[in-house]
């Protein structure tokens, strides 16, 4: 089979809601990361066969054709086609193994696969509340859906209640996080945005004098639970992307690879508790590459809410030192349809500055849905 090939990926620094990318219409923000690929690669913009775009929240000015937008609002020519896709969080891990398997089946040579959600200007859950207001429709779980699972609505942080009772790891996403900025750790994947003042570049939800006391004072979301916003993702404007290419692109183009795919897995289980699916994913990922947990090197787990990577380390095996060792959702934000090339970025570039070898990369979505990405540094 064909060999997938990631030749750069890169991220914008996260915005805090209502924050320092809120003056950004979303289409311009994911262009300037397309923009990026392009200047970053060298490749012909013209060369590139598609664009698949992740967004959740496809509403407003995240509406009609998001992905296409993105496009015209960049400086790649107008031939250049896009979709948008919505895997729910996983929605640009998903445009990443989309364009692997596009290249990797021999249809296409060069796909961007990208993301971008602005979390200030389309609000999470914008496109089904507004419905309801207007008196539209009965939103997205009709009542045989209900019926099959006994429950009146699905909600992430239920299942998050569900699955662990602790949040210590929300301390080390920040410390994480804070080292790796000091240290410049990101500066190769991330995009400045012009901002008032100057340019975006440094991640705005990393709180650098968090405590475990300033985290367990905050208000638990539910009277008796764990979950509190201090333990949850941030609410985060963001884009990002990845550009997938094959073998023969890398010659005909010159174009030089940071990383191989070497796996590529999505899996579905209990759409109630729906957070645990990454440990099944994870575990068939390893299985189908030939590899243990052990040969990975780095782990990307998103951390949606602090209980998930924690459950995930225990049933895996894993070892919490190499698992999100620059920070993850938890300080640097989550803009939902961008997590996906988001920790790819991160991910590549950290297996790079540390001269490693294997990175998985795995996301826990909407509905009981897992993506397992697993890529090798070159």
């Amino acid at each position: 089979m064909a060999e997938a090939y990631i030749v750069e990926a890169v991220r914008t620094a996260g915005g805090r809601r209502n924050g320092k990318l809120a003056g950004w219409h979303p289409a311009d923000m994911a262009a300037e990361t397309l923009n990026a690929l392009v200047d970053r690669s060298g490749v012909d913009p013209a060369a590139i066969e598609d664009v698949i775009l992740g967004c959740v929240t496809q509403a407003g000015e995240q509406a009609f054709a998001f992905g296409r937008n993105a496009v015209l609002a960049s400086r790649l020519p107008e031939t250049v086609p896009a979709v948008t896709i919505d895997r729910q969080c996983g929605s640009s891990q998903q445009a990443v193994q989309f364009a692997a398997q596009a290249v990797m089946s021999g249809t296409q040579d060069i796909v961007i696969a990208a993301g971008a959600e602005s979390m200030t200007r389309a609000p999470m859950f914008s496109n089904i509340s507004l419905h309801q207001k207007a008196g539209i429709g009965v939103g997205p779980f009709s009542d045989r859906i209900k019926q099959r699972y006994g429950v009146e609505s699905f909600s992430q942080f239920e299942g998050a209640e569900m699955i662990a009772k602790k949040y210590g790891f929300a301390l080390e996403s920040h410390k994480r996080a804070a080292a790796a900025t000091e240290a410049g750790a990101f500066g190769n994947e991330i995009v400045p945005l012009a901002v008032e003042g100057g340019q975006h570049t440094v991640d705005e939800g990393i709180r650098f004098d968090a405590s475990l006391e300033s985290i367990g004072s905050v208000k638990l979301l539910k009277e008796g639970g764990v979950v509190s916003a201090a333990n949850a993702s941030q609410i985060c404007d963001g884009a990002s992307a990845a550009l997938i290419v094959g073998e023969q692109a890398l010659k005909a183009h010159s174009l030089t690879p940071i990383a191989r795919i070497v796996g590529l897995v999505v899996t579905a289980g209990d759409p109630v508790i729906m957070l645990e699916e990454p440990i099944n994913a994870t575990r068939r990922a390893l299985a189908k590459a030939g590899l243990k947990i052990d040969d990975i090197d780095l782990y990307e787990v998103n951390e949606a809410f602090a209980p998930v990577p924690l459950a995930w380390l225990k049933a895996i095996g894993a070892d919490p030192a190499k698992l999100n060792v620059n920070g993850g959702a938890i300080a640097l934000g989550h803009p939902l349809g961008a997590s996906g090339t988001k920790l790819m970025a991160t991910l590549v570039h950290a297996l790079k500055a540390r001269g490693k070898r294997y990175g998985l990369q795995t996301m826990c979505e909407g509905g009981g849905i897992a993506n397992v990405t697993i890529v090798e540094a070159l």
